[in-house]
């Protein structure tokens, strides 16, 4: 099955799997002819092996990964073996480090060999036991003392020297997720920190450049990617998510923590004083029991404290990293907790930023489902964005899902099908996927 363009050429797709604390998702896409990401599959199940980004039960995240796996072929028509993976995690460290190299010649030009040669010696590095890099970034260059050179690709000079910007993390981590995936029947093509592919398909090149930090707010980590000058300057990963916000407001409420979530996604604000004082919640009691009733501001109150201490490790980052003053584009807020009403405000207010809510819909194709523009598919497309700088169609990958009730394959499901009769059957299947899932949660 080949998925094919106007000029009769093969359009690879590319995987991306979010495994994440929340939720396990799996994207399936490619370009279309106008550049933009058409979305073939997606399927998404809740995630009960991962505490605060990190595999936890492996038997559990299997089972979610096989689930996603499945609904998002289901969608697509067929099969998938290859995968771009995210992983995040408190685990996950950066260090800067300034690598140097002296050329035999002098006359040659700078090519691309004289950087990875640099790179490799990155690798080298002596890091602490149990360490493992997982990205080395370049920053900026020094040809012969010449500073502040982004690309001396082309140039002459003897020393070639880089600042490198490397993120670390733990090998027994790094397994983990290796060891689910694999029990999953898949391969990893490539692992992305989760805030760099978050920052792939909500941040603008305008916005690099000026300076922004990407605050990616998941259910177990609030991870940050600080840019400036279009380079990745730092990242780090905060222990805190969407999750403390919910076990807060049921140690708060004394009620079970399904029903501090419901009440979070569906009456929670991150600003007190955005809401009114005469609006009172009741929540269900336990069989026997009777109601509980809490007012709109106090639980705004409850969920306003945790986000301003959430804030405050964020501007920490910052301003250990000596951005505070740099950052002309202000804060971008993605993950599922910028879902969170009045967070935009709340953030502005508390750091002094200017800020907005990042979502990832300008990469996608026309007719997408509204849904996938959410802020909580950031990193998912991010990873699928970065996954098709260099996209995988193995022959192997190649099969079709057969019609169970006939026998036989379903040929109104291959990825030949082109234009707008293929876009509108996708667009259906998108949304009853999207009724199963909101019938499933009910």
């Amino acid at each position: 099955m080949e998925a094919m363009n106007k000029a009769g050429e093969i359009k690879p797709f590319t995987v991306a799997l979010d495994i994440g604390t929340t939720k396990v998702c799996v994207l399936i896409g490619r370009r279309n002819e106008h550049g933009k990401l058409e979305v073939l599959g997606f399927g998404k199940v809740e995630s009960n092996g991962v505490l605060r980004g990190v595999v936890s039960n492996i038997e559990k995240t299997v089972q979610a990964i096989n689930e996603a796996i499945r609904k998002a072929e289901r969608m697509a028509g067929f099969s998938v073996r290859h995968v771009n993976v995210g992983i995040a995690g408190q685990h996950i460290k950066s260090i800067q480090h300034r690598g140097i190299l002296t050329r035999d010649n002098s006359q040659e030009e700078i090519n691309d060999s004289d950087i990875d040669r640099l790179i490799m010696d990155m690798h080298k590095l002596q890091l602490p036991p149990g360490e493992k890099i997982i990205h080395i970034i370049p920053q900026e260059y020094t040809v012969d003392n010449e500073q502040g050179i982004i690309d001396p690709r082309g140039m002459s000079g003897v020393r070639l020297e880089a600042n490198f910007h490397i993120v670390t993390g733990q090998v027994t981590a790094i397994q983990n997720l290796n060891r689910c995936i694999e029990k999953s029947q898949l391969t990893v093509d490539e692992i992305t920190l989760e805030p760099i592919a978050s920052g792939t398909s909500v941040l603008s090149q305008e916005e690099k450049d000026a300076g922004v930090a990407l605050v990616d707010i998941g259910g177990g980590t609030t991870d940050i990617t600080i840019f400036h000058e279009g380079i990745i300057r730092h990242t780090a990963v905060i222990p805190f998510g969407g999750n403390v916000i919910t076990k807060d407001i049921k140690e708060g409420c004394n009620i079970m923590v399904d029903r501090a979530e419901k009440l979070k996604v569906q009456f929670g604000s991150a600003l007190a004083s955005e809401v009114f004082d005469n609006l009172v919640i009741s929540i269900p009691g336990l069989k026997g029991h009777g109601h509980k009733e809490i007012t709109e501001k106090n639980l705004a109150r409850i969920i306003q404290a945790r986000v301003e201490e959430i804030l405050d490790y964020v501007m920490w980052e910052i301003q250990k990293a000596g951005f505070e003053r740099k950052l002309v584009g202000g804060i971008v807020l993605t993950g599922g907790g910028a879902m969170l009403r009045h967070i935009a405000q709340l953030t502005a207010y508390h750091t002094g930023l200017t800020t907005r809510v990042g979502q990832p819909n300008e990469h996608l194709a026309h007719g997408y489902p509204k849904d996938l523009a959410s802020p909580i598919y950031s990193t998912a497309l991010g990873l699928l964005l970065r996954g098709m700088e260099k996209p995988y169609l193995p022959e192997e990958d190649r099969e079709e899902i057969y019609n169970s009730d006939q026998g036989s394959p379903d040929t109104s499901n291959t990825v030949e099908e082109t234009g707008s009769g293929w876009f509108n059957r996708m667009f259906e299947r998108a949304k009853d996927w999207i009724k199963e899932e909101q019938d499933s949660s009910l």
